[in-house]
C-alpha cells in the first residue's frame, strides 16, 4: 500500500520479540519531543497517538505528497540509535517496518481514536486514559496543552473536547463495531 495525500492511517509496531521499546519515562519523552519537532516539516497531521511499553499506535493523516514513511523512518531510526546507545545494546528494536492500515471509512475514525487512547486501560496499565501521560488524550480533553493533535477533527467528530471525554467515559466497543474495526487494529 502506498501512502497517499489526504488519507488517514493507523500506524503501529511493537518491539522485536514483543520486548520493550521504552525502558524509562525519558525514552517516551524523547520520542514525543522528536515527534513535536518534525511532524510539521513532513506535513503529518497527528490525530491520536499512544506509546506503550512494547508497542505504539498512531492515527495520522498525510497532508502532502511526502509519504508518512519518510517521517516514520526519521522518527524511529533516530529513536532506535538513541535507545541502543542508552541501553548499551545493538541491533533492531522493532519487529520490522511499522504496519499500516488505511482508514477507508471516515465513520471508523472516532472509534480508532478511542481505541488508540484506551489502549493503556485495555492493557491493564492504568484505570483511565487520563492516567497515561504518553498519549495525546489529555490534549483531546483539554487537560494539557503540550502534545500535537487535531482539534478540528475532535470537534468535527465529537462536537467538542468535553464531548470527546464523555464519549470515552461512556463508550464500549460492542461486538458489531469491533468486528468491523478488526482490519484496522493490531494483530
Amino acid at each position: 500500500m502506498i501512502y497517499e495525500e489526504g488519507n488517514y492511517y493507523h500506524i503501529y509496531n511493537r518491539g522485536c520479540n514483543k520486548e520493550k521499546i521504552f525502558f524509562c519515562s525519558e525514552n517516551y519523552e524523547y520520542l514525543i519531543k522528536r515527534m513535536k519537532e518534525n511532524h510539521k516539516e513532513y506535513f503529518v497531521n497527528i490525530i491520536a497517538f499512544c506509546l506503550m511499553p512494547n508497542h505504539f499506535h498512531f492515527l495520522l493523516q498525510q497532508k502532502s505528497n511526502i509519504p508518512l514513511s519518510d517521517w516514520l523512518r526519521v522518527l524511529f531510526s533516530g529513536y532506535t540509535l538513541a535507545v541502543n546507545k542508552q541501553q548499551n545494546r545493538a541491533g533492531t528494536l522493532f519487529e520490522g517496518k511499522p504496519k499500516k492500515r488505511m482508514i477507508d471509512k471516515t465513520e471508523y475514525l472516532q472509534h480508532l481514536i478511542y481505541y488508540v487512547h484506551f489502549n493503556p486501560v485495555k492493557a491493564g496499565l492504568v484505570f483511565s486514559p487520563e492516567e497515561w501521560k504518553f498519549s495525546n488524550y489529555l490534549e483531546c480533553i483539554n487537560k494539557r496543552d503540550d502534545y500535537p493533535f487535531d482539534e478540528l477533527l475532535i470537534n468535527e467528530y465529537f462536537g467538542s473536547k468535553e464531548k470527546y471525554k464523555i464519549f470515552v467515559e461512556n463508550y464500549y466497543l460492542d461486538e458489531k463495531i469491533g468486528n468491523k474495526l478488526e482490519k484496522y487494529l493490531i494483530d
